[in-house]
């Protein structure tokens, strides 16, 4: 049962984070290995609890369709998206935003497992969670920049009153847990 953790701190607001993580338009303009676009459900702007998106996405040069649902969501705190139909035989990510000083931890708890049992397991082990891991790293790292530049335009959002004191590690590096 493969399972991806990661963490990204972000300087900038949990709410503004949150929004650009179900940004349709953003997953659809980063430069993916997979080439993905929205072709059903929520196609553009903000996906929201009950929504689906069909992504279509090239793999191994193969044409393959994913249609996920928002599950849970507690704006701005987390929400989560859950594979209906595609290649997987499990998918479950969890999108945690928690405010710190000076920003926003972002984590992502991905579950998923491939088809095809013992083949489908030794697939996710010598390449598949690594490639994944690499593609949510470099998207994570997309809404960082973003995120970072919309607050740097107004500071005083950064630091929400109230914000609960975090880790004083406030570097940009993703952390496997």
């Amino acid at each position: 049962m493969p399972v991806i953790r990661l963490e990204t701190f972000i300087k900038a607001p949990a709410a503004l984070c949150f929004d650009l993580a179900r940004d349709i338009d953003l997953h659809t303009t980063n430069d993916s290995p997979f080439k993905h676009r929205a072709v059903a459900g929520v196609t553009s702007g903000l996906i929201a609890l009950n929504e689906t998106v069909t992504w279509e996405a090239g793999f191994f040069g193969v044409s393959q369709r994913m249609t996920s649902k928002i599950v849970a969501f507690e704006p701005p705190r987390t929400f989560t998206d859950e594979m209906l139909r595609g290649p997987f035989k499990r998918w479950r990510h969890t999108h945690l935003f928690e405010p710190q000083r000076g920003g926003t931890l972002m984590s992502d708890h991905i579950d998923y497992a491939s088809p095809l049992g013992p083949v489908g397991a030794a697939f996710d082990a010598l390449y598949l969670k690594g490639f994944l891991t690499r593609f949510i790293v470099a998207h994570n790292e997309d809404i960082r920049r973003l995120a970072e530049r919309r607050a740097q335009a107004t500071p005083a959002q950064v630091a929400p009153a109230g914000a609960e004191s975090g880790s004083d590690d406030s570097d940009t590096s993703k952390r496997n847990v």
